[in-house]
C-alpha cells in the first residue's frame, strides 16, 4: 500500500477523539497535550494515543520545548498541525466565472486562479472545474505555510499527490450530503448532481455547499468565529445570506435552510420579493434592489450599481435615502438572529460591504434599536472578501468533511487503487 493509500486509509478510519484532536488544532492550535485534554475533556493519555499515527504520518508535529510559566515543572512541547501534509481545491461558481484556490491544512491560500464561463451549462462547469484543479495542482505555489511550519521554504511539495479533497460553493440551495445543487436561481440550475459530476472529471473527493455556509465554516474555524460556539455570518451583494454555527456546529435545520437572514420580513408593506412575501431584507437591501430603487427614482433605465453609488456619494438625496433604508433593514434583520441565537461574534461580509459608508450608520442603529438587553453588545464586524474567499471557504468545507467527526462528503468512486 502507498503512503498516499495509507494516510487516506488513517484519515477515513480515525476515531472521534482522534478527529476531535485535529479539529481542535486545526482551528486553535497550537496547542499543548493538556490543554487538548481540558478542551476535549479527555485524559492527557488518550490525547497522547489519539495523536501518536498523525505525528508519525506527519499530519502533526511538536514545537520545541517550552515551559507554560516561570518556576513550573517540566517543558510541554505544544502539538501543531503541519500545513505542506495535505492540501485542499476550493471553488467558487458564479454566474459569471469560476474562482478557485488551493489552500494548506491552515486554510492558507497558496495559489489561486480565475476565469470567465462562457455560459453556465453543468458540462461547461464540469469542464471548467477540471481545467482549473489542474492548474491549481500542478502551478507555482505560494511557499509561505503560516507559522510553525517545518518545512514552509525549501522545494515545492509533491501537492498532487497530497491533494484528496475539492470543496464547491454555490449560490442556493445545495444538498450537502449528496452534491446535488436542489435549486441555484443565480445558475439557473435544478437538479443538477453537482458532486458526482465534479468527481468524475477531477478524481478528487466533492464536498458541495451553499456558499454562505462554505464562508461561514472558514470563518468559524480560521477566522472572526474562531473559538466560539455561536457564530453568525451575514452576506450582502446580489442577495442577503447568513450562515448560523451553534453549539459549534452549522446549522442547517430540517430543510436546510435555518437562519434565512434574507427572507425575514423587516416591513410588511415594503417591496414585493421574488420570494412571494413583502418586505423581506433581500427585496429591500439587496444590489438588485437598490439598484431598481435608483433606476425608478432617476428615470435611468440604464443606470449601472456604480454609478447609483457615485450619486448617493455626492449627496443624491433619493438615492442615498435608499442605500441608508437598506442598511436599516439588514441592521433589523441582524438584530432578529442574535435575539433569537444569541451568536457571540457577526461577521457581515459579501460585495455590498465595499460601499458600508453609504449604510453602515443605519445598519448599526438599526440593530441597537432593535436587539433585546444585552443582545446589542454583540460585536459586529464588516469585512468586504474577493470571492477567492469564498473558494477558501469550499476549501475549509473540504478541509472539514477530511478531518471533523460526523463528516459527510460525495464519493462516487475510489480515487487511489
Amino acid at each position: 500500500m502507498s503512503s498516499t493509500s495509507r494516510s487516506l486509509q488513517l484519515l477515513d478510519q480515525a476515531p472521534p477523539a482522534a478527529a476531535s484532536v485535529l479539529a481542535t488544532l486545526l482551528s486553535a492550535g497550537p496547542l499543548s497535550r493538556v490543554e487538548l485534554a481540558r478542551r476535549l475533556g479527555l485524559s492527557s493519555a488518550a490525547v497522547t494515543k489519539a495523536a501518536r499515527p498523525f505525528l508519525d504520518d506527519g499530519y502533526l508535529h511538536e514545537l520545541a520545548s517550552e515551559r507554560t510559566a516561570p518556576g513550573a515543572g517540566r517543558p510541554v512541547s505544544p502539538l501543531a498541525v503541519t500545513p505542506d501534509r495535505e492540501f485542499f481545491v476550493g471553488m467558487k461558481i458564479t454566474d459569471t466565472g469560476l474562482y478557485g484556490v488551493l489552500c494548506d491544512l491552515h486554510a492558507q491560500v497558496r495559489s489561486s486562479r480565475r476565469t470567465r464561463l462562457p455560459d453556465l451549462q453543468p458540462a461547461t462547469v464540469q469542464r471548467a472545474l477540471a481545467v482549473m484543479v489542474d492548474d491549481l495542482l500542478d502551478g507555482p505555489l505560494d511557499v509561505r505555510g503560516g507559522a510553525a511550519a517545518p518545512q514552509s521554504s525549501g522545494p515545492r511539495p509533491p501537492v498532487r499527490e497530497r491533494t484528496h479533497q475539492l470543496g464547491i460553493a454555490v449560490s442556493g440551495d445545495v444538498d450537502r450530503g449528496t452534491g446535488r445543487v436542489r435549486r441555484s436561481g443565480r445558475l439557473g440550475w435544478h437538479g443538477v448532481d453537482l458532486g458526482a459530476l465534479a468527481a468524475e472529471a477531477t478524481g478528487l473527493t466533492v464536498t458541495v455547499e451553499n456558499d454562505v455556509k462554505a464562508l461561514a465554516v472558514a470563518e468559524h474555524w480560521f477566522g472572526e468565529g474562531a473559538g466560539t460556539d455561536y457564530f453568525a455570518l451575514v452576506t450582502v451583494g446580489a442577495g442577503i445570506g447568513s450562515a448560523l454555527v451553534v453549539n459549534g456546529r452549522l446549522l442547517a435545520g430540517a430543510y436546510g435552510v435555518a437562519g434565512e437572514l434574507g427572507h425575514l420580513s423587516v416591513d410588511p408593506d415594503g417591496p414585493r420579493c421574488h420570494c412571494g412575501a413583502r418586505g423581506c431584507v433581500e427585496a429591500i437591501a439587496s444590489t438588485g434592489a437598490v439598484l431598481a430603487g435608483a433606476r425608478e427614482a432617476t428615470g435611468r433605465a440604464e443606470l449601472t450599481i456604480e454609478e447609483a453609488v457615485g450619486l448617493a456619494r455626492a449627496g443624491d438625496p433619493v438615492v442615498r435615502e435608499l442605500f441608508a433604508r437598506a442598511g436599516r433593514a439588514i441592521g433589523t434583520g441582524v438584530a432578529s438572529l442574535v435575539n433569537i441565537v444569541g451568536p457571540e461574534r457577526i461577521v457581515i461580509s459579501g460585495e455590498g460591504v465595499e460601499v458600508n459608508d453609504l449604510f453602515e450608520a443605519e445598519l448599526r442603529e438599526a440593530f441597537a434599536e432593535h436587539c433585546f438587553g444585552a443582545a446589542a453588545d454583540c460585536p459586529l464586524t464588516l469585512r468586504p472578501l474577493p470571492f477567492e474567499a469564498w473558494a477558501r471557504g469550499a476549501a475549509a468545507v473540504g478541509i472539514q468533511s477530511l478531518f471533523a467527526a460526523g463528516r459527510v462528503a460525495t464519493r462516487p468512486h475510489p480515487v487511489l487503487a
